[in-house]
């Protein structure tokens, strides 16, 4: 049996939870929407994720810090003749979605990480995978992607380079509570950092990084020093249960996927998030 997690909420997400508890709120349509947990193995710790603070003027998720990641591009499913690795089928199969929408949850992930990062998740065969990504030509295309002006199946076929769906395993699902007036269905994917690529500090959408253990990364959310939203605490908190970042890897085609939403519960004029 799963645990039960209840967490009260203020500010304005406390305000807007009991607006729709008391009917003035309809929920919106979740809109697809892809993570990366980036990890990597420094020298002398275990293993990192990679985790970006939201610029507090976002419009969702405000100051939380959170994995590289957004929403699927209509054009995502488009990339089918510069894939490589496992089908869209098997993710479809983990994460309950059709084959379709898994291929564009894999496209996205791979496009919002280097969007927000620097790191490409692509190679020039099925065996390789691109090395130093911090050339002035690799910015041009990620300017031109993050702005909407480059399609990915596009930059791709340009380069000759496939989509290595096989660095990528699905982790986890969360759909964002029906209170929230912006909501997403979005797909986790763990990977590992390529070798010869670094991240970089470089998407508008962020104004800090950094490369954490996951259990100091739950700590410093305990303590107040950092904002997370339930997905990424419970991801990081997860996470941190692995040796090393193999392990994690192979724990990601174990694990049992479920699409999980948070609800509310009120208790006279409080709100409380919970998840199970």
């Amino acid at each position: 049996m799963r645990d039960l997690t209840s967490e009260l909420m203020t500010g304005r997400m406390a305000e807007v939870a009991l607006e729709y508890t008391r009917g003035s709120r309809t929920p919106a349509d979740p809109r697809p929407a892809s993570t990366v947990i980036l990890l990597r193995k420094p020298p002398a710790a275990g293993p990192e994720v990679y985790l970006l603070r939201r610029q507090r003027t976002m419009a969702f998720a405000a100051g939380m810090t959170v994995f590289p990641g957004g929403r699927v591009d209509p054009a995502d499913s488009a990339i089918a003749g510069s894939w490589s690795g496992p089908p869209p089928a098997d993710f479809a199969t983990r994460l309950g979605c059709s084959a379709e929408l898994a291929a564009a949850y894999v496209a996205a992930a791979v496009r919002e990480t280097f969007e927000e990062s620097g790191v490409l998740l692509a190679g020039p065969s099925p065996e390789a995978v691109v090395g130093d990504t911090t050339g002035d030509d690799w910015e041009a295309d990620r300017v031109a992607l993050e702005a909407g002006e480059l399609g990915f199946a596009d930059f791709l076929q340009r380069r000759g380079l496939l989509l290595r769906a096989d660095l990528l395993g699905a982790w986890a699902h969360w759909i964002t509570p029906e209170f929230e007036p912006r909501r997403y269905d979005t797909a986790f994917f763990v990977a590992a950092l390529p070798a010869g690529q670094v991240t970089r500090d470089v998407t508008s959408e962020s104004d800090q990084v950094t490369w954490i253990r996951p259990a100091d990364a739950v700590t410093a959310v305990d303590t107040g020093e950092m904002l997370m939203l339930p997905p990424t605490y419970i991801c990081c908190r997860d996470i941190s249960q692995y040796a090393d970042v193999p392990a994690i890897l192979a724990a990601a085609g174990e694990r049992e996927i479920r699409a999980i939403m948070p609800t509310v519960r009120v208790d006279g004029e409080k709100a409380y998030l919970e998840t199970t």
